[in-house]
């Protein structure tokens, strides 16, 4: 091999045998600092950040990722590809809670909830409740099996054990939260004329009971009408979080937006009065917003009725004199926007909703911005029979209590009635998916699937229908109730 002679330098330090270049020569990083002084001693400092970086070197080398290797389908699924979402249209319903979404999913999980463009109530939009249920479908806390007397239990003999205690429970009661699915109501039905003529009672934590009230005694008919807010140059609320949590806010949100956004073609905006006694989302959105008493609300109603009234040539109604702010110049607004205007109440007492009926009834608002003939179905809750039912429960008239999904132990106002009514029951069933406050305390769990494990169909409106379908087989061995 030819012997190379030819002679490499670091650069013209080197060259020129510069003192200071021959004086660190032998040190392998003479870049690096020293933590020497001259005399041969370091510095408190020097020495702190050669340990911290020697420290944080220790601790970075520590920190690596594990190697995790992906294991390929034996058989792979032909819908499926990995790192390639799926997409299926499914519907979220929980009590009076609705929405039309989009489920994402990876690898056959379903990871992410959006709304739903199709539907003509949320169009797309959800909210955080609707966006946080995926996380329950992974919740720990899911019951994996059914129970009989607080011990895992197989269905058959659970399926023997119901039929043989309701046969002979004698009167049976189902309990459940508004149900917005026509099949599953039609079935729950059909179950209880199967054993007795069960009756299906439902009920809401957060009750909309007033509305319905006052729309029989004032129409002769038990229904929530639809509220149509985009259509609403003026907007009155009485404690009604629209924006929020009142009926179906995901709906009222998107249809409120449009009539805040001014355009060449809408030059105007919608104006909003809100008069509330805690500040919610609607009231942080609205033009004037006047802190009223709870006490104070029915009244607020009866004084906006007399000043539209007087003005309209209707009869008032006597009621004591109350001095509430922007309620003349509410009562002006509404008057000047006659037919295209809203009124809406937060109350679930049923005398306040007649007069919010009346109040509409005055500015024509019927037919236009409200519409009983085209009615919803969520917060289908009576509160009367479900008072009745608790007091026939906690006297010990009721031989089998069934509850399907809700959790009236915890919920409800005479929730501590409801746990010592339980007991007295000969049997009690619960099909809710976790060990709650009241399936903790029935003799029989019998857990339904997960909304994204399920097959389902729903009404929320009058003519208006959703499905819902698996996104996921079922996670553990429960069973669609």
């Amino acid at each position: 091999m030819k012997e190379n002679k030819k002679t490499y330098w670091k650069g013209l330090e080197q060259l020129s045998n510069d003192p200071e270049f021959v004086k660190h020569a032998d040190r392998e990083f003479a870049e690096l600092p020293t933590i020497l002084n001259e005399d041969g001693s370091a510095s408190r400092r020097d020495f702190l950040k050669v340990m911290g970086f020697s420290l944080a070197a220790a601790s970075l080398a520590a920190c690596e990722a594990p190697i995790r290797k992906a294991i390929p389908y034996v058989n792979k699924p032909i819908d499926i590809n990995p790192s390639i979402p799926n997409y299926y249209a499914s519907t979220f319903a929980s009590g009076g809670d609705y929405a039309a979404v989009v489920v994402k999913t990876r690898e056959g999980r379903p990871i992410k909830i959006d709304g739903n463009e199709l539907s003509p109530i949320n169009k797309g939009k959800v909210n955080a409740i609707v966006e946080a249920s995926v996380l329950s479908l992974y919740d720990k806390q899911r019951l994996a099996n059914p129970m009989i007397g607080g011990a895992v239990a197989e269905w058959a003999a659970l399926d023997t054990e119901v039929k043989s205690k309701l046969a002979s429970a004698g009167t049976v009661k189902i309990v459940a939260n508004t149900i917005l699915s026509p099949s599953t109501e039609k079935a729950l039905q059909e179950f209880g004329a199967a054993f007795g003529g069960a009756e299906l009672i439902m009920y809401d934590p957060i009750s909309n009971f007033g509305i319905s009230k006052a729309a029989e005694t004032f129409y002769g008919a038990a229904v929530i009408p639809s509220y149509h807010f985009d259509k609403a140059k003026t907007i009155v609320s009485f404690g009604a979080d629209f924006l929020g949590t009142w009926i179906s806010p995901i709906e009222f949100a998107g249809a409120y937006a449009k009539t805040r956004k001014i355009s060449k073609e809408k030059p105007e905006m919608s104006r909003h009065y809100q008069f509330e006694s805690n500040l919610s989302m609607t009231g942080a959105n609205a033009d004037y917003r006047t802190p009223i008493k709870a006490s104070q609300s029915g009244l607020a109603v009866l004084a906006l009725y007399n000043a539209i009234a007087s003005k309209s040539g209707a009869a008032t109604v006597s009621a004591p004199k109350v001095e509430i702010a922007n309620l003349d110049k509410a009562a002006a607004d509404l008057l000047a926007s006659n037919g295209a205007s809203l009124v809406v109440s937060g109350s679930n007492d049923p005398n306040v909703q007649i007069v919010i009926n009346a109040i509409n009834e005055l500015l024509g608002n019927n037919g236009a911005t409200v519409d009983f003939a085209n009615p919803v179905f969520f917060r289908r809750g009576n509160d009367e029979r479900m008072n009745q039912f608790v007091g026939e429960l906690k006297g010990g008239q009721v031989g089998g209590v069934i509850f399907y999904n809700c959790n009236p132990v915890y919920d409800h106002a005479r929730g501590a009635e409801i746990a010592e009514g339980i007991a007295k029951a000969k049997v009690s069933i619960s099909t809710n998916g976790t060990l709650d406050e009241t399936s903790s305390l029935v003799q029989i769990v019998a857990p339904d699937h997960h909304f994204l494990e399920s097959w389902n169909d729903f009404q929320p409106k009058q003519g208006q229908f959703s499905v819902s379908q698996p996104t996921i087989s079922p996670l553990f061995n429960t069973r669609q109730a």
